[in-house]
């Protein structure tokens, strides 16, 4: 693994092939994340963090503050929006579970200012 921070690096091209991260991956990258944690759904791994805002404009503005992160990276986070609160899970879908893509975006993502709901 690298010594750049995660959200100094950028996401890599997925294609066919790629294995997730073994837990044993998983445990240092996300100690290097700001309350994301570990989800299992669908029988394989995400990342996911929740959000809280003040009312539904500020959160729809987070939203669209992430999606020029997310092309630009070329990888994209399954999102929920609702008054008051963003929900942001990540996995790469290609690999059937978590690559180190989705803690590259997760940490761009944390870069984004948020104020206290």
């Amino acid at each position: 693994m690298s010594d750049i921070p995660l959200a100094e690096r950028r996401c890599l091209p997925c294609e066919g092939g790629i294995e997730p991260l073994g837990f044993d991956q998983l445990k240092p990258l996300l100690a290097q994340l700001d309350g994301w944690s570990l989800q299992e759904a669908g029988g394989h791994q995400e990342l996911g963090k929740g959000f809280k805002f003040r009312n539904f404009v500020e959160a729809v503005d987070f939203v669209n503050r992430i999606t020029p992160i997310a092309e630009a990276e070329g990888h994209h986070p399954d999102l929920e929006v609702s008054w008051g609160r963003v929900g942001v899970r990540l996995w790469t879908h290609v690999a059937g579970g978590l690559t180190e893509n989705d803690f590259v975006l997760a940490a761009k993502i944390d870069r984004l200012p948020v104020r206290d709901a």
